[in-house]
């Protein structure tokens, strides 16, 4: 019995006499990291070479850790399916064992449905139809999605065996038991030996990156395509198959694959600069990085048809077991429509229906210049043209629209364009660079590969490496200015408008990545609006390390009170700043400002600044709207934290509480802790209280102030799952 670590909070334990190896943790891309880590390897056995890897999946308690899932199963299951072997007939390695599940049953159920969301898409005509689909078309789609599912969507409990820990002990085979100790820390045992396993994520950590990236600067077009991922779910080298829009300097991404905010970095954007997401449909890797987009201080505008927008909020919806609902709080919804140019401030987009699995469509990009239209096809998950007419023209249970889906289909993928990025990944689901040969297209991209392109399809695209732009419309406007500009105006909105464009005509510097912006214990010549890009802020001692996004202002406490830097802020990767001598800051702030309310104001942003929940990627804007709301109370010991019927959110800035749920402690709170999450959400007196432990200052902020602020929201909800999973563990504990 032995034990490997695969990433931060995952690991994979294997009892070889019980013919049992278990993934414990699920996060995105964790595949990719068995396979870097040489835990994943190629055997022989009669004349037969497939991979090894786990048999089995300890779920984690909690469904979200650090902002990102942490049960995503669906590739872990692919790869015992086919690469392993499992259930391909007549293969070496298909004994009948079943894959096997472990876990709290609320993980269980929701990685069951997460899965048939994930392999099978929307489960019937009806909820097809209800997506506005004609009843003829939706007939249509699910027979494809049949033909797909070998004539029947498999339901997970047919495929996988179930083990709940919910009584906190459970038997596997082979004579193992596992028990949970305690919340995401379990312990496997077989004759005299044991292992455990802590799922956790420690304080400040992240799932780590399973693609290493290069830094790169990318320049805010008229309109250009920036290729951020060319390879797919089993490419350990390139991320995901996805583009990046930039037009008239906004930033639109095609599809959020596994750690799209490394991707992002890498690139010099933070995820506050995204205007908008468009989706293709619902395969992990094209979604898994759905929670990272919610990792900002603004709702996102989501694009795509109902179509595709139900079956993937229905796939998250599983996934987190929360209702569709919900994600209207973080995602601001815009309908498109098939076959049609759907205009959005210029950019026009045509969603066309493509065959696949799921539900799922191609997307054609196009904004008027010069001599007429330039255009972009985003060929994503597209199945060969010999599947499309098998599938569409010669099976004789065809329907009435069969052809004219397969004559819009081929008229869309071959139309001419001036560039133009194929999924070439081959076989049953995936397109074929050969069907593009004759493609008149000024630039045809190959994507959506693991490893090299062969001779043959060299000749008929390029591949793209990462960060890669492709200027369909240079500008010739300075977009980073018109940012900065709407930063100042929202961080000052009582500020004059003379005094904002004396600020905006201060020069501004490129940073390169990994260099000191401001360091600890010196003092600040210059304060800093940071215009593009990502910054960390560290504090070593005080055990903080944060990344802060676009429109955050540096140095500012500092100008104000000519004390020195208490933080290190550094650039994680390159960044764009406004950089205004701290004199003329003060100055404009003396001008349109009381400085000694001002100065307190900052000491509160300073300190939200410091914390889990509002230190990352919330902007100083953000920051300055809460800060003016906060009240301060003291509270001695054995007080309760809040008052009968108050529904404020309690930061603390010194001392300590205990939460408390039916006199069972569920959390213990210290500087930068937090409590009355239960009460903003529900809507209701909370079941928790807190008793101070240790004298203190706390922060009451009402929600009016907080407003709606998605990442601070999802912290918050990741809070309450953790302390709702400890209640629940205490209650079944022996």
């Amino acid at each position: 019995m032995d034990k490997s670590k695969v990433t931060n909070g995952v690991w994979l334990v294997r009892i070889p006499e019980a013919d049992l190896c278990i993934l414990c943790g699920s996060p995105p891309d964790v595949v990719k990291h068995m396979m870097k880590r040489g835990l994943l390897v190629e055997v022989s056995r009669g004349g037969v070479v497939f991979e090894t890897g786990p048999n089995a999946i300890l779920l984690s308690d909690v469904t979200v850790q650090g902002g990102t899932f942490s049960n995503l199963a669906e590739f872990p299951l692919l790869q015992m399916f086919y690469r392993q072997g499992m259930t391909i007939p007549g293969h070496v390695n298909n004994t009948g064992r079943k894959p096997m599940f472990i876990g709290l049953s609320n993980q269980l159920l929701a990685q069951s449905a997460y899965i048939a969301r994930g392999t099978f898409g929307l489960a019937d005509e009806a909820e097809i139809e209800a997506a506005g689909i004609k009843a003829e078309v939706a007939r249509e789609i699910m027979r494809v999605k049949l033909r797909f599912a070998f004539g029947k969507p498999g339901a997970l409990e047919e495929i996988a065996d179930f083990v709940s820990t919910d009584s906190g002990r459970a038997e596997l085979p082979g004579g193992v038991t596992v028990e949970r100790k305690s919340l995401n820390v379990y312990e496997f045992r077989r004759a005299g030996e044991s292992v455990e396993v802590d799922l956790n994520l420690g304080p400040g950590e992240t799932y780590e990156s399973a693609v290493r990236l290069d830094s790169h600067r990318i320049k805010l077009d008229y309109f250009s395509i920036v290729h951020s991922g060319e390879g797919n779910g089993w490419d350990k080298d390139r991320p995901c198959m996805s583009s990046i829009i930039v037009f008239q300097g906004r930033i639109y991404l095609i599809d959020t694959g596994p750690d799209v905010l490394n991707t992002l970095t890498s690139l010099g954007i933070s995820v506050n600069e995204i205007e908008g997401i468009f989706h293709t449909h619902a395969h992990d890797d094209h979604f898994a990085g759905l929670t990272s987009l919610v990792r900002t201080d603004h709702r996102i505008k989501y694009f795509a048809t109902p179509l595709i927008r139900s079956a993937v909020m229905k796939k998250l919806s599983a996934v987190m077991s929360l209702p569709e609902k919900r994600f209207a709080t973080a995602f601001d919804f815009h309908d498109l429509s098939f076959n049609r140019w759907n205009d959005i401030e210029g950019l026009e987009v045509l969603p066309v229906l493509s065959l696949h699995p799921v539900e799922t469509n191609i997307l054609l990009f196009r904004t008027l210049w010069q001599g007429g239209h330039r255009t972009y096809a985003h060929l994503a998950d597209i199945p060969p043209f010999s599947v499309l007419k098998q599938y569409l023209l010669d099976d004789p249970e065809r329907g009435e629209s069969s052809t004219r889906l397969h004559d819009v289909m081929m008229k869309s993928l071959l139309q001419p364009v001036d560039l133009k990025k194929i999924d070439s990944g081959g076989g049953l689901i995936h397109g074929r660079a050969e069907d593009f040969a004759s493609d008149k297209s000024k630039k045809i991209i190959l994507s959506h590969t693991a490893g090299e392109l062969s001779p043959a399809q060299k000749e008929i695209g390029s591949s793209a490496s990462f960060g890669l732009q492709d200027s369909l419309i240079e500008s010739n406007i300075d977009y980073a200015l018109r940012h900065a500009d709407r930063y100042l105006t929202e961080y000052f909105p009582e500020a004059a408008r003379h005094d904002i464009e004396m600020l905006l005509n201060c020069p501004t510097a490129e940073i390169n990545a990994g260099q000191v912006l401001l360091k600890k214990g010196a003092e600040a010549e210059d304060v800093f609006l940071v215009i593009n890009g990502v910054l960390d802020v560290v504090d070593a001692k005080q055990g903080v390390q944060h990344m802060l996004s676009a429109g955050t202002i540096v140095g500012e406490t500092c100008a104000l009170s000519g004390e020195s830097s208490p933080r290190t802020y550094r650039a994680r990767s390159s960044i764009r700043v406004l950089r205004i001598p701290a004199g003329l800051y003060l100055e404009f702030a003396s001008r349109n400002y009381d400085v000694a309310e001002l100065r307190r104001t900052r000491e509160v942003t300073l300190f939200l600044q410091s914390t889990w929940l509002f230190g990352e990627m919330v902007s100083s804007a953000i920051h300055n709207r809460i800060a003016r709301d906060v009240s301060s109370r003291r509270r001695a010991v054995g007080e309760g934290l809040s008052d009968k019927g108050e529904s404020s959110l309690v930061l603390v800035r010194s001392g300590r509480a205990r939460v408390l749920m039916e006199e069972v402690e569920v959390d213990l709170i210290g500087p930068g802790g937090v409590f009355g999450e239960e009460s903003l959400f529900f809507h209701r007196s909370s079941l928790m209280s807190a008793k101070v432990t240790e004298e203190g200052e706390f922060l009451y902020i009402p929600p009016d102030a907080l407003g709606k602020v998605p990442i601070v929201e999802w912290k918050l909800l990741e809070t309450y799952e953790r302390r709702i999973t400890r209640f629940g563990a205490s209650r079944a504990a022996p």
